[in-house]
């Protein structure tokens, strides 16, 4: 069908389906780094902290940001630390220097302490191994705490410890960015693959039922990537399950058509990661299909960072505490749309990190807890993709860019569940019908864009509009903290299921409909 008066045009149907969406899509990240864990979500002493020093209000907070899975304790942290000395009474565990973040650690939290933490958020843990300083025989050991019901050394330690029950901990990273040299324990591909290899086979004979995810490369930069994925692989390939990704992005130069076309990017590092493991299949003749683990990504301004080299010896201090404007929200849901029309081989993605550290969340100390610029996109798509994923067929103007060549000026993708949640849908008129979730981002810095959108065929009813635009560089705050948010419109009328909108310049915005149960087919 030609293009009505609009300037763009969004076609779907329920029979191009990508698959379904992965709930371990929406998860997030906390560090031993800055004040994600010590001022961040750990806090004694402040008005709200439960029994173990965990602060409710950022709990809250990451309830409702939709946080499935929780990857811990890092990131480059882990590539130096002794999970020894964060178990046991509190008194008595050793203070250390962390040489990844120049930091003084106390260890006064731990893997119980966060294994309480994250099941009280309703979340799933994701555990991470180290393999820079350490090996095989550590992890296996810290795999035994968490997940052997009892009669060992490191089970009935864990009882002590007052876990009586298994922990039961499912996903395992096999280390962290093991080809940045700026990790400790830094290897080359043959190594990691190697001593990867040997922690796998050694932590599924104490518990098959755990998935295990391999380092991939720390960003698409690197020198090394592709060739990184494909050597690990080929000694790891029949011992995990998924491979990992790592991107972080930011406006350079004031170039925002560029960094508005970040998405553009992750599309192609997924699409490269995909070919090359399929590659390694295709040459060991196997059927698997290894999936991705997008464990670390978000907008950072690493501009502004000076390095861990940078840094000196102290106490919990604030590192990279971004604060994201409109614009940084509008790539952070663009990016959500990349993740979602690759929900066949992306199955878990972490955002990073939770609290304070480049993150949808920020604290004041012994004050309050409140929601960045980024946190509405994520929190909306977290609460509202769900069901499959539609292929949606777009028609675009095409944008110029500085890094990325021309790129179409929309992106879109939706979402059809079967059935709303009516605690999530209270405005939905039958909660037994479907729902269909349209999230469409106009990468344009300065144009807006007329959009009409062909909904699947089916009796829809508008439920409405939220959006968000980049205008004044604005940032939310403790003074305000609701500087910048999602607001909501009503969704004009349909004709013959095709609904018109006005997209500003820069935005991000999802369409909600629903479907009685009664509808005709």
């Amino acid at each position: 069908m030609p293009l009505t008066d609009a300037a763009a045009e969004v076609v779907l149907d329920e029979a191009f389906r990508v698959g379904p969406v992965p709930r371990r899509l929406f998860g997030s990240f906390v560090e031993h780094m800055g004040r994600c864990v010590y001022g961040g979500i750990h806090e004694p002493g402040h008005g709200t902290a439960d029994e173990d020093g965990f602060r409710r209000d950022v709990l809250e907070l990451a309830g409702e940001l939709g946080a499935s899975v929780v990857r811990y304790p890092g990131g480059n942290f882990v590539s130096g630390y002794r999970w020894e000395d964060g178990v046991g009474p509190r008194g008595d565990r050793p203070v250390r220097l962390d040489r990844a973040w120049k930091a003084v650690e106390t260890n006064q939290v731990g893997t119980d302490e966060f294994l309480r933490w994250v099941r009280r958020l309703g979340a799933e843990p994701m555990l991470a191994v180290n393999l820079g300083t350490r090996g095989m025989q550590e992890a296996c050991e810290l795999l035994e705490y968490c997940n052997h019901p009892g009669g060992t050394a490191w089970s009935d330690l864990r009882i002590r410890n007052g876990a009586r029950e298994p922990h039961d901990v499912r996903l395992w990273c096999l280390g962290n960015e093991m080809d940045g040299p700026w990790q400790m324990g830094h290897k080359t591909a043959a190594e990691y693959g190697r001593v990867a290899a040997e922690a796998a086979r050694g932590m599924r004979r104490l518990d098959p039922r755990i998935e295990l995810v391999a380092c991939g490369s720390s960003h698409s930069r690197m020198p090394t990537f592709g060739a990184w994925e494909a050597e690990v692989l080929e000694h790891t390939y029949d011992l995990v399950d998924y491979v990992s990704l790592h991107a972080y992005y930011q406006e350079h130069d004031g170039d925002a058509a560029s960094f508005l076309a970040s998405a553009v990017d992750m599309d192609h590092m997924i699409d490269a990661v995909v070919a090359t493991a399929d590659a390694v299949g295709a040459r060991r003749r196997s059927r698997k299909k290894i999936k991705l683990s997008f464990d670390e990504w978000n907008v950072w301004y690493q501009s502004r960072f000076g390095g861990e080299d940078s840094l000196e010896f102290a106490d919990t201090r604030a590192l990279i505490e971004d604060d994201y404007s409109a614009l940084d929200a509008v790539v952070v849901g663009n990016l959500l749309l990349a993740l979602l029309r690759h929900s066949d081989r992306v199955a878990i993605a972490c955002q990073a990190q939770l609290v304070n550290v480049i993150a949808p969340i920020r604290t004041e100390p012994g004050g309050p807890a409140w929601r960045q610029s980024i946190f509405d996109p994520f929190a909306l798509t977290a609460r509202h993709a769900r069901g499959d994923v539609l292929q949606a067929a777009v028609t675009s103007p095409m944008l110029p860019t500085g890094r990325y060549g021309d790129v179409a000026q929309l992106d879109a993708t939706a979402t059809l569940a079967p059935a709303p949640d009516p605690s999530l849908d209270p405005a939905v008129p039958d909660p037994a019908g479907a729902a269909l979730s349209v999230f469409l981002v106009n990468r344009s810095p300065d144009a807006p864009l007329r959009t009409s959108v062909r909904l699947p065929r089916g009796r829809w009813v508008p439920v409405g509009h939220l959006g968000i635009a980049a205008g004044e560089p604005r940032v939310n705050s403790a003074a305000d903290p609701d500087a910048v948010r999602v607001r909501y419109q009503e969704l004009p009328a349909m004709r013959d299921g095709v609904v018109q909108v006005e997209l500003p310049a820069a935005s991000w915005s999802l369409l909600r409909f629903a479907e009685p149960a009664d509808r005709e087919r």
